[in-house]
């Protein structure tokens, strides 16, 4: 929190209150391509995060660069439509915000979704996977400079990062729907070249089954401050190395398209229980 300030946070929560009387209990962070979930909220109000003070702006195409609050399964929540990465430029501490900003607004639960690419061999492209830990191998942390133990403590235990019980809710949703549920740890890089094949196997080595360039600062400053989290990432593509064929952003959009329908019943069902 080295230039990010509890007055900025309350700023930006300000403003947001100024736009929708609703409290949000669930936040939803969604990647590449997911940011049709919001199509289904309803009384939604949508705010773009360049009118929200000291909010970033997203850049990556797929990330439509705009926050949600409304009714989704019943429940209210926040969504926003598009995140922040490091390779964009910012801190880890921008990145993680919104994640902030939502604890301000009253939210006790996360769920973070991004688009991940498969390392595990017995991934295939398209399918999701709940994720039972992270790897951050960022090398970079939200939580590094002053710590305000208002929000949170110096040390937080992430022993437990992503909760049990909510992966528990997730596995069970997902049979209920007929829907294989990948559990696996996600690896977080800083980006934004694609892994090389080399730091394929090394993350392989590692225990990674998946990888991508999101989600870890988000997730360390949501427990720093007590929010409960599920992360559920889309396999959309296979990493480096295991298939002879280049990686690209285009597959990435192409294949979160492709799996939006489950991807949206899955978390129109988990949101009501979460």
């Amino acid at each position: 929190m080295s230039t990010l300030t509890a007055t900025h946070i309350q700023d930006a929560a300000e403003a947001i209150r100024k736009q929708t009387p609703l409290v949000p209990e669930v936040g939803l962070i969604l990647g590449s391509g997911l940011g049709v979930l919001g199509d289904y909220m309803d009384e939604a109000t949508v705010i773009p995060y360049a009118s929200i003070p000291h909010f970033p702006v997203s850049t990556v195409e797929g990330h439509a660069g705009e926050l949600l609050i409304g009714k989704l399964a019943g429940r209210p929540v926040m969504l926003m439509r598009g995140r922040f990465h490091m390779y964009e430029g910012y801190a880890p501490e921008q990145t993680a915000f919104p994640v902030r900003v939502m604890k301000a607004l009253g939210v006790e639960r996360l769920i973070a979704t991004n688009a991940a690419g498969g390392i595990n061999t017995a991934y295939a492209s398209g399918e999701l996977m709940m994720i039972a830990d992270h790897l951050n191998l960022t090398g970079r942390n939200p939580l590094i400079g002053p710590n305000d133990d208002t929000m949170g403590p110096r040390f937080p235990d992430m022993s437990e990062a992503y909760s049990k019980r909510g992966r528990q809710l997730a596995r069970d949703a997902a049979a209920q729907q007929g829907l294989q549920l990948q559990e696996g740890v996600y690896a977080g890089l800083l980006g934004p070249s694609y892994e090389t094949p080399a730091e394929i196997r090394m993350l392989r080595t590692l225990g990674a089954d998946a990888v991508g360039m999101s989600t870890v600062a988000e997730v360390i400053a949501a427990r720093h401050c007590g929010i409960e989290v599920l992360g559920i990432s889309c396999i959309s593509n296979m990493a480096s190395g295991i298939l002879d064929q280049p990686l690209s952003h285009q597959e990435v959009m192409e294949t979160t398209e492709r799996v939006k329908t489950r991807f949206l019943q899955l978390i129109q069902a988990i949101v009501p229980l979460f």
